[in-house]
């Protein structure tokens, strides 16, 4: 059997029937399965993802009865094959139909003629498949050309229009650039820059960012460089927030949902591992590992501790020169790297605004007067952002907005970001 494509299929499985996050379970079933061309699994992986509802509607359209339930296991099954024949020009069409029956008879068997039998209609019939008709109902037009749950799309037509929604929805289906950060307590950009080129890495200055560097090519959590802390990946976006907050040497910083610490660790090289940046989140877990990193990174003012964001920490009223809430959110701009995210139910999101807001308030107690408070989400969607704030400020007059952003992930090949500072008024 293929490793290449069990190991795919065990993750597009695992994705859903468990829910599972891509990344997470790609990481595991390559280290299980050792398959011989991770780009291949990778691309497999993330492609059906990406594709999934397009592949469906292809796939019923194949069906006598397109109403069937299908198992996960033949459902996954058939997004794989009909994905290669349709997107993988180096993957001949026998090979894509041979590799999925193989992998029905261990998987499903009694259901690899079944599958047989619908990779060969499409070949045969797939330049008479057709796309829903746009006029009926574009939601659904734009939900099944993309990919995309019906509810994300109407939120967006209704929040930014046609133009801007089917950019939001092209770039969901686009393969984000690796981003790294270099760490200035160990090195420069610019000597990073010319290391990682001696090392065979292709590398462009990132756009946003001085820190920032477009990364592509070699083993780069593999190298001497990340073991000796040189580097951390991070995308440009968010490092946008903490250029926001713009943390400087021996001030004390908030950082109330911190994991997986990012942010938190790039606040402690712009302020020079001078001051003090308390990191709170919610899962100890995640908090170790903001430990592990700031050790490799050579970060010593970082104080970690399980705390629920939406509870009162008492030992940080007033403390805080700068406060960051890098708030839980839908995720709908960083689709592109969690594809998954494309397929969630709306009743998971409805929630969200209510408990922003509560950390949001709940944080804002930490600001000195003439602090600085900062919330950012990595998601397009203006009840989480936009109307958060909105909420925030018309129940205090402590605080003004000083600068606001709405990222778009069609913009330089930013993840999709929203990012408001306030200041605290007043003096000490």
């Amino acid at each position: 059997m293929d490793k290449n494509r069990k190991t795919a299929f065990l993750v597009l499985r695992d994705v859903e029937t468990k829910e599972s996050y891509s990344n997470l379970a790609l990481n595991h079933y390559m280290e299980a399965e050792k398959p011989d061309s991770p780009a291949f699994v990778r691309e497999l992986t993330y492609g059906v993802l990406e594709r999934k509802l397009w592949l469906d509607h292809m796939a019923r359209q194949l069906l006598a009865n397109p109403k069937a339930r299908l198992s996960p296991a033949v459902r996954v099954l058939l997004r794989m094959g009909i994905y290669q024949i349709a997107f993988m020009d180096s993957v001949p069409d026998y090979a894509a139909v041979d590799g999925c029956v193989r992998l029905a008879k261990a998987f499903c068997r009694g259901r690899e003629g079944f599958i047989n039998g619908v990779l060969r209609s499409y070949l045969k019939k797939k330049d008479e498949l057709s796309l829903p008709e746009e006029g009926e109902d574009p939601a659904e037009y734009l939900s099944v050309r993309y990919s995309c749950a019906p509810w994300i799309v109407r939120l967006w037509l209704s929040q930014y229009g046609r133009e801007v929604c089917e950019k939001l929805l092209a770039a969901g289906n686009e393969r984000p650039e690796l981003s790294l950060r270099a760490n200035r307590l160990k090195i420069t950009p610019e000597v990073l820059t010319r290391r990682l080129l001696e090392e065979g890495a292709a590398v462009s200055p990132g756009k946003a960012v001085p820190e920032a560097l477009r990364v592509s090519g070699g083993q780069l959590l593999e190298s001497s460089l990340y073991q000796e802390g040189a580097f951390s990946v991070q995308d440009e976006s968010s490092m946008l927030a903490v250029e926001a907050l713009d943390p400087q040497p021996g001030e004390t910083v908030v950082d109330v949902c911190a994991a997986p610490g990012g942010k938190s660790l790039f606040a402690a090289e712009r302020m020079r591992d001078s001051g003090k940046v308390y990191s709170r989140d919610v899962y100890e877990k995640k908090l170790r590992l903001i430990q592990a990193e700031a050790r490799r990174l050579g970060i010593h003012i970082i104080e970690t501790k399980q705390f629920d964001g939406e509870t009162t920490d008492r030992e940080l009223l007033g403390k805080a020169h700068r406060v960051l809430v890098d708030a839980p959110c839908s995720g709908l701009g960083v689709i592109r790297r969690k594809p998954e995210i494309k397929y969630k139910e709306e009743a998971e999101e409805e929630t969200l605004p209510e408990k922003q807001l509560r950390i949001l308030q709940t944080a804002s107690q930490y600001v000195r007067p003439g602090g600085v408070l900062v919330y950012s989400t990595c998601t397009v969607n203006r009840r989480e952002n936009e109307e958060v704030v909105a909420a925030f400020l018309s129940g205090t007059e402590d605080f003004a907005v000083k600068s606001q952003r709405q990222i778009f992930p069609f913009e330089d090949g930013l993840d999709g970001f929203f990012i408001c500072k306030m200041e605290k008024k007043g003096r000490e």
